[in-house]
Protein backbone atom coordinates (compact mmCIF):
# COMPACT_ATOMS: atom_id res chain seq x y z
CA UNK A 1 0.00 0.00 0.00
CA UNK A 2 1.12 3.31 -1.31
CA UNK A 3 2.18 6.09 1.39
CA UNK A 4 0.34 10.02 0.65
CA UNK A 5 3.38 12.09 -0.33
CA UNK A 6 2.74 15.88 0.83
CA UNK A 7 1.43 16.98 -2.40
CA UNK A 8 -1.93 14.51 -2.41
CA UNK A 9 -2.11 15.04 1.96
CA UNK A 10 -2.60 18.96 1.26
CA UNK A 11 -5.39 18.53 -1.81
CA UNK A 12 -6.75 16.31 0.88
CA UNK A 13 -6.62 18.66 3.39
CA UNK A 14 -8.07 22.01 1.67
CA UNK A 15 -10.80 19.37 0.37
CA UNK A 16 -13.65 21.38 -1.72
CA UNK A 17 -11.65 24.71 -1.65
CA UNK A 18 -10.03 23.71 -5.02
CA UNK A 19 -6.08 24.30 -6.01
CA UNK A 20 -3.90 27.04 -4.06
CA UNK A 21 -4.33 30.36 -4.88
CA UNK A 22 -1.47 31.81 -7.14
CA UNK A 23 0.40 34.63 -6.21
CA UNK A 24 -0.35 37.97 -7.59
CA UNK A 25 1.09 39.31 -10.86
CA UNK A 26 3.03 42.15 -10.59
CA UNK A 27 2.30 44.99 -11.12
CA UNK A 28 -1.76 44.28 -10.14
CA UNK A 29 -3.45 45.72 -6.56
CA UNK A 30 -3.22 42.70 -4.27
CA UNK A 31 -6.01 42.11 -1.30
CA UNK A 32 -3.36 43.83 0.85
CA UNK A 33 -4.09 47.01 -0.79
CA UNK A 34 -0.55 47.79 -2.27
CA UNK A 35 0.02 49.95 -5.14
CA UNK A 36 0.11 49.93 -8.29
CA UNK A 37 3.77 50.17 -10.02
CA UNK A 38 3.35 53.71 -12.39
CA UNK A 39 2.49 53.16 -15.76
CA UNK A 40 5.25 55.83 -17.98
CA UNK A 41 3.29 57.31 -21.25
CA UNK A 42 4.77 58.04 -24.20
CA UNK A 43 4.26 61.98 -24.93
CA UNK A 44 3.77 62.62 -28.51
CA UNK A 45 6.03 64.82 -30.70
CA UNK A 46 3.82 67.46 -31.12
CA UNK A 47 2.81 68.06 -27.04
CA UNK A 48 5.49 70.72 -26.61
CA UNK A 49 3.96 72.61 -29.70
CA UNK A 50 0.89 72.18 -28.28
CA UNK A 51 1.48 74.10 -25.07
CA UNK A 52 3.35 76.67 -27.62
CA UNK A 53 0.97 77.09 -29.68
CA UNK A 54 -1.12 79.94 -27.64
CA UNK A 55 1.78 82.22 -27.83
CA UNK A 56 3.00 81.41 -31.38
CA UNK A 57 -0.22 82.63 -32.26
CA UNK A 58 -0.64 85.34 -30.44
CA UNK A 59 3.14 86.73 -31.46
CA UNK A 60 1.45 85.77 -34.97
CA UNK A 61 -1.50 87.52 -34.97
CA UNK A 62 0.41 90.51 -33.57
CA UNK A 63 3.80 90.69 -34.74
CA UNK A 64 4.55 88.59 -37.44
CA UNK A 65 1.74 89.43 -39.46
CA UNK A 66 1.46 93.33 -39.22
CA UNK A 67 5.41 93.08 -40.07
CA UNK A 68 4.62 91.16 -43.14
CA UNK A 69 1.55 92.94 -44.52
CA UNK A 70 3.73 96.44 -43.81
CA UNK A 71 5.87 94.91 -46.22
CA UNK A 72 3.41 94.01 -48.87
CA UNK A 73 1.92 97.60 -48.55
CA UNK A 74 5.03 99.45 -48.46
CA UNK A 75 5.38 98.39 -52.60
CA UNK A 76 1.48 99.49 -53.40
CA UNK A 77 -0.42 102.78 -53.62
CA UNK A 78 -2.81 101.10 -50.73
CA UNK A 79 -5.04 103.54 -48.85
CA UNK A 80 -7.04 103.79 -46.27
CA UNK A 81 -10.39 102.95 -48.10
CA UNK A 82 -8.64 101.43 -51.29
CA UNK A 83 -7.01 98.00 -51.67
CA UNK A 84 -4.16 99.43 -53.61
CA UNK A 85 -1.86 98.07 -56.65
CA UNK A 86 1.92 96.92 -57.01
CA UNK A 87 3.84 100.02 -57.62
CA UNK A 88 7.61 98.25 -57.37
CA UNK A 89 10.02 101.00 -55.55
CA UNK A 90 7.52 103.94 -56.19
CA UNK A 91 7.23 104.39 -52.81
CA UNK A 92 10.91 104.62 -51.88
CA UNK A 93 12.04 106.39 -55.07
CA UNK A 94 9.23 109.31 -53.43
CA UNK A 95 11.02 109.59 -50.10
CA UNK A 96 14.15 110.52 -51.37
CA UNK A 97 12.77 113.32 -52.67
CA UNK A 98 10.21 113.87 -50.02
CA UNK A 99 11.85 117.26 -47.35
CA UNK A 100 9.47 115.96 -44.65
CA UNK A 101 11.20 112.21 -44.48
CA UNK A 102 14.46 114.17 -44.88
CA UNK A 103 13.37 116.02 -41.71
CA UNK A 104 12.32 113.39 -39.49
CA UNK A 105 15.67 111.25 -40.47
CA UNK A 106 17.73 114.15 -39.11
CA UNK A 107 15.49 114.64 -36.22
CA UNK A 108 15.29 110.58 -35.16
CA UNK A 109 19.30 110.34 -35.87
CA UNK A 110 19.88 113.72 -33.65
CA UNK A 111 17.32 112.11 -31.23
CA UNK A 112 19.76 109.09 -30.74
CA UNK A 113 22.80 111.07 -30.52
CA UNK A 114 21.54 113.49 -27.59
CA UNK A 115 19.86 110.22 -25.81
CA UNK A 116 21.96 107.46 -26.35
CA UNK A 117 25.04 108.72 -24.28
CA UNK A 118 22.81 109.91 -21.55
CA UNK A 119 20.77 107.01 -20.79
CA UNK A 120 24.23 104.80 -21.02
CA UNK A 121 26.33 107.40 -18.22
CA UNK A 122 23.67 108.61 -16.01
CA UNK A 123 21.81 105.37 -15.00
CA UNK A 124 24.87 103.91 -13.87
CA UNK A 125 26.19 106.84 -12.04
CA UNK A 126 22.59 106.98 -10.37
CA UNK A 127 22.75 103.19 -9.52
CA UNK A 128 26.09 103.51 -7.56
CA UNK A 129 24.70 106.19 -5.71
CA UNK A 130 22.12 104.09 -4.68
CA UNK A 131 23.83 100.53 -4.41
CA UNK A 132 24.96 101.02 -0.90
CA UNK A 133 22.76 99.62 1.87
CA UNK A 134 21.97 102.77 3.82
CA UNK A 135 18.63 103.82 6.02
CA UNK A 136 16.01 104.85 3.63
CA UNK A 137 17.68 104.34 0.65
CA UNK A 138 14.66 101.81 -0.66
CA UNK A 139 12.67 105.03 -0.74
CA UNK A 140 14.93 106.56 -3.49
CA UNK A 141 15.55 103.88 -5.43
CA UNK A 142 11.41 103.86 -6.14
CA UNK A 143 11.69 107.67 -6.27
CA UNK A 144 14.19 107.02 -9.05
CA UNK A 145 11.99 104.43 -10.46
CA UNK A 146 8.27 105.98 -10.43
CA UNK A 147 8.76 108.00 -13.75
CA UNK A 148 9.21 104.41 -15.54
CA UNK A 149 6.06 103.39 -14.68
CA UNK A 150 4.05 106.72 -14.35
CA UNK A 151 2.14 107.20 -18.00
CA UNK A 152 3.60 108.57 -21.05
CA UNK A 153 0.58 111.26 -21.67
CA UNK A 154 0.47 112.09 -18.23
CA UNK A 155 4.57 112.91 -18.09
CA UNK A 156 4.40 114.90 -21.45
CA UNK A 157 1.50 117.23 -20.11
CA UNK A 158 3.32 117.59 -16.75
CA UNK A 159 6.55 118.82 -19.08
CA UNK A 160 4.49 121.09 -21.46
CA UNK A 161 2.91 122.94 -18.20
CA UNK A 162 5.96 123.31 -16.55
CA UNK A 163 7.86 124.65 -20.25
CA UNK A 164 4.89 126.66 -21.36
CA UNK A 165 5.23 130.36 -21.73
CA UNK A 166 3.30 131.17 -18.55
CA UNK A 167 4.72 127.44 -17.13
CA UNK A 168 6.68 127.62 -13.60
CA UNK A 169 9.91 127.00 -15.39
CA UNK A 170 9.41 130.55 -17.14
CA UNK A 171 7.94 131.98 -14.35
CA UNK A 172 10.97 131.66 -12.01
CA UNK A 173 13.40 132.93 -14.97
CA UNK A 174 11.52 135.50 -15.08
CA UNK A 175 11.05 136.28 -11.18
CA UNK A 176 15.13 136.09 -11.46
CA UNK A 177 15.68 138.29 -14.53
CA UNK A 178 16.50 135.94 -17.08
CA UNK A 179 12.71 136.74 -19.08
CA UNK A 180 11.02 133.98 -20.71
CA UNK A 181 12.23 130.99 -22.60
CA UNK A 182 11.06 129.54 -25.88
CA UNK A 183 11.07 125.55 -24.51
CA UNK A 184 7.99 124.88 -26.81
CA UNK A 185 8.38 127.53 -29.39
CA UNK A 186 11.89 126.97 -30.88
CA UNK A 187 12.41 124.54 -33.07
CA UNK A 188 15.63 123.24 -31.30
CA UNK A 189 14.59 123.84 -28.12
CA UNK A 190 11.98 121.82 -28.38
CA UNK A 191 13.86 118.88 -29.38
CA UNK A 192 16.26 119.53 -26.51
CA UNK A 193 13.08 119.61 -24.05
CA UNK A 194 11.54 116.19 -25.46
CA UNK A 195 15.22 114.43 -24.91
CA UNK A 196 15.07 115.79 -21.51
CA UNK A 197 12.18 114.30 -20.73
CA UNK A 198 12.77 110.74 -22.59
CA UNK A 199 15.97 110.99 -20.19
CA UNK A 200 14.54 111.60 -17.08
CA UNK A 201 11.62 108.61 -18.06
CA UNK A 202 14.24 106.29 -18.82
CA UNK A 203 17.10 106.94 -15.56
CA UNK A 204 15.20 104.38 -13.60
CA UNK A 205 14.62 101.94 -15.78
CA UNK A 206 18.27 101.78 -16.78
CA UNK A 207 19.08 102.22 -12.94
CA UNK A 208 17.65 98.90 -12.44
CA UNK A 209 19.57 97.21 -14.77
CA UNK A 210 22.75 98.82 -13.59
CA UNK A 211 21.62 97.58 -10.35
CA UNK A 212 21.75 94.10 -11.00
CA UNK A 213 25.15 94.07 -13.20
CA UNK A 214 26.80 96.00 -9.88
CA UNK A 215 25.65 93.13 -7.72
CA UNK A 216 27.22 91.03 -9.53
CA UNK A 217 31.02 92.71 -9.33
CA UNK A 218 33.17 90.99 -6.83
CA UNK A 219 34.03 93.13 -3.60
CA UNK A 220 37.29 91.45 -4.16
CA UNK A 221 38.40 93.37 -6.49
CA UNK A 222 37.52 97.09 -5.26
CA UNK A 223 39.43 95.93 -1.92
CA UNK A 224 42.66 94.90 -3.54
CA UNK A 225 42.26 98.02 -5.80
CA UNK A 226 42.07 100.21 -2.50
CA UNK A 227 45.03 98.24 -0.83
CA UNK A 228 47.13 98.83 -4.42
CA UNK A 229 46.02 103.05 -3.49
CA UNK A 230 43.54 103.46 -6.26
CA UNK A 231 40.69 106.62 -5.30
CA UNK A 232 37.37 106.29 -5.70
CA UNK A 233 37.69 106.91 -9.52
CA UNK A 234 40.49 105.20 -10.40
CA UNK A 235 38.43 101.99 -9.16
CA UNK A 236 35.38 103.54 -10.94
CA UNK A 237 37.42 102.99 -14.45
CA UNK A 238 39.66 100.13 -13.48
CA UNK A 239 36.64 97.82 -11.70
CA UNK A 240 33.75 99.03 -12.18
CA UNK A 241 33.23 100.30 -15.89
CA UNK A 242 34.57 96.67 -17.20
CA UNK A 243 32.86 94.78 -15.09
CA UNK A 244 29.48 96.07 -16.56
CA UNK A 245 30.78 96.45 -20.06
CA UNK A 246 28.40 94.56 -21.95
CA UNK A 247 25.50 96.26 -19.80
CA UNK A 248 26.29 99.13 -21.04
CA UNK A 249 26.28 97.20 -24.62
CA UNK A 250 22.93 96.26 -23.32
CA UNK A 251 21.94 99.64 -22.26
CA UNK A 252 23.31 101.38 -25.45
CA UNK A 253 21.53 98.81 -27.97
CA UNK A 254 18.22 99.24 -26.15
CA UNK A 255 18.19 103.20 -25.75
CA UNK A 256 19.06 103.85 -29.54
CA UNK A 257 15.90 101.47 -30.71
CA UNK A 258 13.95 103.60 -28.45
CA UNK A 259 15.25 106.66 -29.13
CA UNK A 260 14.79 106.67 -33.15
CA UNK A 261 11.22 105.53 -32.55
CA UNK A 262 10.38 108.06 -30.26
CA UNK A 263 6.76 109.64 -30.94
CA UNK A 264 4.99 110.00 -27.77
CA UNK A 265 7.55 112.84 -26.18
CA UNK A 266 7.42 114.82 -29.34
CA UNK A 267 4.14 114.57 -30.17
CA UNK A 268 2.83 115.54 -26.66
CA UNK A 269 5.08 118.53 -26.70
CA UNK A 270 5.00 119.63 -30.16
CA UNK A 271 1.38 118.83 -31.27
CA UNK A 272 0.48 116.25 -34.44
CA UNK A 273 2.32 119.18 -36.86
CA UNK A 274 5.65 118.66 -35.16
CA UNK A 275 6.44 121.96 -33.95
CA UNK A 276 6.72 124.76 -35.68
CA UNK A 277 6.56 124.04 -39.73
CA UNK A 278 6.56 120.84 -38.81
CA UNK A 279 10.26 121.29 -38.18
CA UNK A 280 10.41 118.66 -35.19
CA UNK A 281 8.50 116.10 -37.07
CA UNK A 282 10.20 112.41 -36.01
CA UNK A 283 10.09 109.35 -38.66
CA UNK A 284 7.24 107.75 -36.56
CA UNK A 285 5.27 111.23 -36.33
CA UNK A 286 5.66 110.99 -40.16
CA UNK A 287 4.00 107.46 -40.84
CA UNK A 288 1.08 108.71 -37.68
CA UNK A 289 0.41 111.62 -40.24
CA UNK A 290 0.59 110.06 -43.53
CA UNK A 291 -0.71 106.42 -43.18
CA UNK A 292 -4.03 107.42 -40.89
CA UNK A 293 -7.68 108.78 -41.76
CA UNK A 294 -9.82 108.58 -44.36
CA UNK A 295 -7.11 109.82 -47.04
CA UNK A 296 -4.51 107.68 -45.19
CA UNK A 297 -1.59 106.39 -47.63
CA UNK A 298 -0.68 103.20 -46.19
CA UNK A 299 1.10 102.43 -48.81
CA UNK A 300 3.79 105.28 -48.44
CA UNK A 301 3.48 104.83 -44.57
CA UNK A 302 4.38 101.50 -44.81
CA UNK A 303 7.23 101.98 -46.40
CA UNK A 304 8.76 104.53 -44.09
CA UNK A 305 7.90 102.22 -41.61
CA UNK A 306 10.06 99.80 -43.05
CA UNK A 307 13.15 102.55 -43.16
CA UNK A 308 12.20 102.77 -39.92
CA UNK A 309 12.87 98.66 -39.11
CA UNK A 310 16.10 98.74 -41.07
CA UNK A 311 17.57 101.65 -39.32
CA UNK A 312 17.10 100.42 -35.88
CA UNK A 313 18.57 96.97 -36.92
CA UNK A 314 21.14 98.49 -38.43
CA UNK A 315 21.73 100.26 -35.26
CA UNK A 316 21.56 97.66 -33.07
CA UNK A 317 24.02 95.17 -35.46
CA UNK A 318 26.50 98.57 -35.02
CA UNK A 319 26.35 98.37 -31.04
CA UNK A 320 27.07 94.73 -31.33
CA UNK A 321 29.68 94.95 -33.78
CA UNK A 322 31.55 98.06 -31.15
CA UNK A 323 31.14 95.09 -28.54
CA UNK A 324 33.05 92.61 -30.38
CA UNK A 325 36.20 94.68 -31.34
CA UNK A 326 36.60 95.91 -28.04
CA UNK A 327 36.69 92.13 -26.72
CA UNK A 328 39.13 91.62 -29.61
Amino acid sequence: MKTPTAATAASSDTGAAGPAPKSPAPGRRTRAGSAAAPRIRRHLPTSPWLFAAPGLLIAGAFSLYPFLSTVVNSFTDRRTLVPGQFVGLANFQEMLGDEMFWTGLRNSTLYVLGVVPALVILPLLLALLVQKQIPGITFFRSAFYTPVVASIVVVGLIWVWLLDERGLVNAVLEAVGVGKVGFLSDQWLLLLSAMMVTVWKGLGYYMIIYLAALANVPRELHEAASVDGAGAVRRFLAVTLPAVRSTMVLVGALSSVNAFKVFSEVYLMAGPDGGPAGEDTTLVMLVQRTGTGLTGRVGYASAISVVVFVVTVALMLLVLRADRKEDA
